[in-house]
């Protein structure tokens, strides 16, 4: 019997680590390599990509707070090669229903300003510099385990998003919208102090 009330005791303990009045850390960091091969030359795409956030707890349920994506990316083409830079900055709101002590699932809602800079070189010469400045917005269903006293493991099958560029040296402006549920996998990690 004292076994059982010391383990309610810690699962509670631990539980408690994600209530009101705590401060959320966590993020995601991915690297995607792709190749497609066509008849006079492959082209090759490296991507890193690192997205922290910090928020607040105010509710049991509700957390807000700021969150960061950093993204850069190169891409080889025989002598041609692209270099892009990206960055978001923003806001968002997070509802949390707990399901038990261990497993959680969560929606994150995402708003902010985002910028690009793209830079083409062709035998090492630049060729082309844009810049583009616009907003974004999303929504990213998701589940928490619980590992141990109040970290643990995001993960999401992907969600639904908005997002606007304008380049600063072309007429062109970049408007997409993305439903991708079941296309993408991420992982986080997150710890409620």
């Amino acid at each position: 019997m004292k076994k059982m009330l010391l383990i309610l005791a810690l699962a509670i303990a631990s539980f408690a680590n994600a209530q009101k009045g705590t401060v959320l850390v966590g993020g995601n960091i991915g690297y995607t390599s792709e190749k497609a091969d066509r008849e006079i030359s492959s082209v090759k795409t490296n991507t890193f990509q690192f997205s922290p956030k910090v928020g607040y707890q105010f509710h049991d349920n509700w957390t807000a707070g700021v969150e960061f994506m950093i993204q850069s990316s190169k891409t080889n083409n025989g002598g041609a090669e692209g270099k892009a830079n990206n960055f978001k900055a923003g806001a968002f709101v997070r509802y949390t229903v707990p399901l038990s002590e261990t497993f959680s699932v969560f929606a994150d809602l995402g708003a902010g300003f985002q910028n690009q800079k793209v830079k083409n070189y062709e035998n090492g010469s630049l060729v082309s510099d844009n810049k583009a400045d616009g907003l974004y917005a999303g929504i990213t269903p998701a589940l928490f385990i619980n590992m141990k006293k109040g970290f643990g493991l995001n993960f999401s099958i992907g969600g639904l998003g908005y997002e606007t560029l304008s380049y600063d040296k072309t007429d062109v402006d970049y408007n997409k919208f993305d439903f991708n549920f079941g296309k993408t996998v991420n992982i986080g990690i997150s710890k409620n102090f």
